[in-house]
């Protein structure tokens, strides 16, 4: 990923040509520079090949699935990527997140609010200016973990940890609050920016991700661990 300030590079993988023609004149005066695909194939070619700051990833694709494109950039890119996905499809959704997407938009959309998930995206995305200050300068250290906010680089036990932009803003969310219970919804506007929804699984899974790639405690437990009812906790030792 390649962030411009002042002209985001959006790359739309869609089938439904008139979708992505009303998204292009929507999102273009909004500052988006905005490039389309429409199979999946040719929308994780271009992916891959770079440049983009988001991917919005349609579920149903020809030629290549939305959810198999999103599996084959992951392999090779962290470059944030939103999914649409069909109204009430929880079954898309989760396995979506699962797949490592970092945000889905169920259709219709109200095209403002794909807009402001973008921002959202791109601001967690984006590295820290150098002179942001102490707070991005230090080093975040719980039990195996040590965070670099400013780097945007976390280590689990020594090895460097392959994060999407918003796995490493929930690592960071509860590392800096290491032995601390973080709500849902604390998370949500901290990692998602955005205001948790009734079933709104998307800290779940991401929490769920992530726990996958820190591996266990000595004692075999998570090094995140849920407190019913109230939210997650990182335990530091």
């Amino acid at each position: 990923m390649s962030p411009t300030a002042s002209m985001p590079r959006i790359l739309l993988v869609d089938d439904d040509a008139e979708l992505l023609a009303m998204l292009g004149e929507y999102l273009a005066p909004e500052g988006f520079e905005v490039e389309t695909a429409a199979d999946g194939e040719s929308g994780v070619q271009r992916a891959v090949a770079g440049g983009f700051d988001v991917v919005v990833l349609d579920v149903m694709l020809p030629r290549l699935s939305g959810l198999e494109a999103l599996r084959r950039l992951r392999q090779v890119s962290t470059v944030p990527v939103l999914m649409l996905t069909a109204k009430g499809d929880d079954v898309d959704r989760i396995v979506g997140l699962e797949l490592g997407a970092d945000d889905y938009l169920p259709k219709p959309f109200n095209p403002r609010e794909l807009v402001a998930r973008m921002r959202a995206l791109l601001r967690r995305a984006r590295a820290p200016a150098p002179d942001a200050g102490t707070k991005e300068r230090e080093e975040l250290r719980a039990g195996e973990v040590l965070v670099r906010p400013k780097e945007r680089a976390a280590t689990w036990r020594g090895e460097a940890l392959e994060l999407t932009s918003t796995e490493f803003n929930l690592l960071e969310a509860l590392v800096r609050n290491a032995g601390r219970v973080l709500s849902k919804a604390e998370l949500s506007e901290q990692v998602l920016g955005r205001s948790l929804t009734r079933y709104d699984r998307g800290i779940d899974m991401h929490v769920s991700n992530l726990r996958r790639k820190l591996g266990a405690l000595a004692d075999g437990r998570s090094p995140i661990q849920t407190v019913r009812g109230l939210g997650y906790q990182f335990i530091a030792s």
